[in-house]
């Protein structure tokens, strides 16, 4: 049985009893007591009434498959495989588990227990509380063409926020998604190597904080999208619709022209622009220039301006 079967019956925030729910979910009373034990200790409110049965407190923002697809247009439908998950070891890695059999697989999952970022750090993944979704994507022009590739991909998940209802996006370089100073998001693109001449195939994974409420094990100042725009009433499949209908576009557009169209909305949304910066490790400092042509980001300093790749350096604001 999956838990997201269950949680959809509760979803009407009636009081439902055991013996209902086995029987409409075709399971034995104690596998239904042992799901409900489950989805408690992963943070959903069920009130157990002695008695009666069992009720759901608060409101639930289910990931639905049918609800995702309904919300695409035709020809993103048939571009791509769309598969929803309750759990995954990894988006990323389900994705890349797909590569030989689809197109375009895209994976969401209602948490994830391996999930990653950057430079193989841990990404907080709870369930039903944020987004976490992967797409293999295969992109023309060979490994050459593929600078700045992340960095579009922001511009892209930005819009997407925005026009479901969010305020304005930041974007810290290379990969994060920033409000008013706090991150709410993150993007991971991994090469997985040439499908045939001229044509790369990644994996890019997007991570964004929607209904997080706490994150015991993430080190940095952060929000999600309805702690930052309460106003708003965030539904994961909207959002998740629209960020593969922008992500989709993006990479056709990035496809045709490469990075160098997509420069200026990225300097719009730079959280660096005019700061003092320092690397990570402290062996370079200088203001934040904004980005060249390929991505790289430029460190204003007294001899001038100093490009600094995303594989090799990070950046912080210095102290």
């Amino acid at each position: 049985m999956k838990s997201n079967a269950l949680l959809s019956l509760l979803s009407d925030r009636e009081i439902h009893s055991g013996e209902s729910l086995a029987q409409k979910l075709g399971v034995s009373r104690t596998a239904v007591w042992k799901h409900i034990r489950k989805a408690i200790a992963d943070g959903t409110d069920i009130r157990t009434i002695r008695g009666q049965g069992y009720q759901l407190v608060s409101a639930l923002d289910l990931l639905d498959r049918d609800i995702i697809l309904g919300q695409l247009n035709a020809s993103v439908r048939e571009r791509i495989q769309l598969a929803v998950l309750d759990e995954v070891d990894s988006t990323n890695a389900e994705v890349a588990r797909l590569l030989t059999s689809a197109p375009l697989p895209v994976v969401l999952s209602d948490c994830q227990t391996s999930g990653r970022g950057r430079r193989g750090r841990n990404w907080a993944s709870p369930k039903g509380q944020n987004l976490y979704l992967s797409l293999g994507l295969s992109i023309k022009g060979g490994f050459s063409a593929l600078d700045g590739l992340s960095l579009a991909l922001g511009v892209a998940v930005a819009n997407a926020i925005e026009q479901v209802g969010g305020g304005e996006v930041g974007l810290k370089w290379p990969n994060d998604l920033f409000a008013q100073g706090q991150k709410f998001g993150g993007i991971l693109v991994e090469i997985q190597g040439e499908l045939q001449e001229g044509c790369v195939q990644v994996i890019a994974g997007i991570g964004i904080n929607v209904h997080m409420t706490q994150a015991e094990d993430v080190d940095q100042p952060w929000t999600s999208l309805d702690k930052r725009w309460p106003d708003q009433a965030w539904v994961r499949n909207q959002l998740a619709a629209g960020m593969i209908t922008h992500i989709l576009a993006a990479v056709t557009e990035f496809e045709a022209g490469g990075f160098r169209q997509f420069r200026e909305r990225w300097q719009r949304r730079d959280i660096f622009s005019g700061l003092p910066l320092v690397t990570r490790e402290g062996e370079l400092k200088g203001l934040g220039g904004g980005i060249d042509e390929t991505g790289n980001y430029l460190l204003k300093t007294a001899e001038g301006e100093i490009p600094v790749r995303a594989g090799d350096i990070s950046l912080r604001v210095s102290e």
